[in-house]
């Protein structure tokens, strides 16, 4: 059973606004867990920075090496 082209083009309209919410919400969480986190002091923000740092190259290399290709 295939779904109507009526049921295509309402989702085809929600989608682009359905990824402006959660985009929203996620910058929205971003800027008050670093709020909350730069109140807490410069030690703290700057060992955060550094486990973020180190999350950003590891998915990074582990992304370059699973699409190398042999």
């Amino acid at each position: 059973m295939t779904p109507s082209p009526h049921a295509d083009a309402l989702l085809d309209t929600l989608f682009p606004l359905w990824q402006f919410v959660i985009g929203v919400a996620v910058a929205l969480f971003v800027v008050v867990a670093t709020y909350r986190l730069a109140m807490r002091g410069p030690s703290r923000m700057r060992a955060a920075m550094l486990v973020t740092g180190a999350a950003i190259v590891g998915i990074t290399v582990v992304g370059i090496l699973s699409n190398r290709h042999i």
